[in-house]
């Protein structure tokens, strides 16, 4: 006849390790949070400055030829740049007039500097061409 075995439940050191397992389980989680809060924020400022972007493109393509915005250079001059929304976003945009076959052609790069959520500076280009 078999002998009842004396051992019932879970033993002490048992319980310690489960409640290790699952603190260190939950902590790994719980790191994940920041991180999908930091993505977010940095999504929101890259679809920002996309807008900033376009915004200026589709206002650009619409001018004549001649439009003081057109003229060949840097847009603001220098260093300068447009402050956009809460300053957290600088644009400036340069046209360059294009020569040879293509001189009917002004090619316009507009660029949006950003930075935020933990990134380093970020930009955010779109060229369009104004034809004559």
């Amino acid at each position: 006849m078999p002998t009842p075995s004396t051992e019932r439940g879970m033993s002490l050191v048992e319980l310690m390790v489960a409640l290790i397992v699952l603190s260190v389980g939950l902590l790994a989680v719980g790191r994940l949070f920041p991180t999908g809060a930091r993505t977010q924020e940095q999504d929101h400022l890259l679809v920002s400055a996309n807008y900033y972007v376009q915004e200026k493109v589709e206002s650009l393509t619409g001018r004549v030829w001649s439009d003081p915005d057109l003229t060949e250079g840097r847009h603001p001059p220098g260093t300068g740049t447009e402050s956009l929304g809460s300053g957290a976003w600088r644009r400036h945009w340069t046209v360059t007039t294009l020569t040879g076959d293509l001189d009917n052609l002004k090619k316009v790069e507009v660029t949006v500097e950003y930075e935020g959520a933990g990134s380093g500076p970020r930009a955010v280009t779109a060229t369009t061409y104004v034809r004559r």
